[in-house]
C-alpha cells in the first residue's frame, strides 16, 4: 500500500514514518510513504502558497493552484489517481470502521492543510473525502494525516507480527474496548494481578477478558 502526503512540512512526516513499526514496515516494502512539498509547485519566487481569504477573516488560506499542481504531478507519476483525503475538522470523524474500509485501498493521498485551511475549490475539484480525527482543531494536517496512515498501516499483512495484535484491541470489533492488562511483577506496590490471569486456565481467562471488555 502507498501513502502520499501533500504538505508544507514533509520533514515532520518523514521523522514519524521512519521510526518504530512503520519504519520497519517501510524498509520491508510492505508499505510505501512519500512526502511532497507543496511549495515546490508555487510560481512565486518566494514560494508563496497562501493568501488572505476573500470576504475577510482571520489568518491566511492555502491557495488552490500549488495543491492542484502537486496532486496532478503525483497522478502523472503514478499513472493512476490515488484516493485523495483532506484532513479537516469539518470531515467525518475517523473510527475503526472507516480505517478498515480504507485499508482495502492500494493508494491514498493525504492533503495536510495549514493556516486557516485550503481554498474550497481545490476540495470541490480534487478531494474524495474529508476526514477529522476529532471535534477539536490542531495547527496543521500533518499529525492527523500521520494518525490516519498509522491506523490503516497496522492492519496490513506483515506490519504487525500477526492479526491478533490488532484484532484483540479496543474498537476493532464495534463498541468494544480492550480488557485491562498486567505484566510482571505479580504484586506491585501492594496491588496484585487478578488471580484468574495467573491460573493457566485458558477458558476462564478468556471469559474474564470478555467480561472486562463488556464492562
Amino acid at each position: 500500500m502507498r501513502f502520499d502526503f501533500l504538505t508544507l512540512f514533509p520533514d515532520i512526516c518523514e521523522a514519524f514514518l521512519s521510526e518504530s513499526i512503520l519504519g520497519r514496515a517501510r524498509k520491508k516494502g510492505i508499505v510505501e510513504f512519500c512526502c511532497h512539498q507543496i511549495r515546490n509547485y508555487s510560481f512565486d519566487k518566494h514560494k508563496k502558497v497562501d493568501d488572505a481569504p476573500y470576504g475577510g477573516g482571520q489568518g491566511m488560506l492555502m491557495m488552490a493552484e500549488p495543491i492542484a499542481l502537486c496532486f496532478e504531478s503525483l497522478c502523472k507519476k503514478l499513472k493512476i489517481r490515488p484516493y485523495f483525503i483532506y484532513m479537516s475538522p469539518k470531515g467525518v470523524v475517523l473510527n475503526q470502521s472507516k480505517i478498515k474500509e480504507l485499508s482495502k485501498l492500494s493508494n491514498i493521498a493525504i492533503l495536510c492543510g495549514r493556516y486557516e485551511g485550503v481554498d474550497q475549490r481545490v476540495i470541490d475539484v480534487f478531494v474524495d473525502e474529508e476526514i477529522s480525527i476529532g471535534n477539536y482543531v490542531v495547527t496543521g494536517g500533518e499529525l492527523p494525516g500521520l494518525i490516519l496512515a498509522d491506523s490503516i498501516s497496522r492492519l496490513l499483512d506483515g506490519v504487525l507480527s500477526n492479526k491478533s495484535c490488532y484484532e484483540d484491541e479496543s474498537h476493532f470489533v464495534e463498541k468494544t474496548l480492550e480488557y485491562p492488562q498486567y505484566t510482571r511483577p505479580a504484586v506491585w506496590r501492594k496491588l496484585s494481578v487478578p488471580d484468574v490471569l495467573k491460573s493457566g486456565d485458558y477458558a476462564k481467562i478468556q471469559n474474564w477478558k470478555n467480561e472486562m471488555s463488556k464492562k
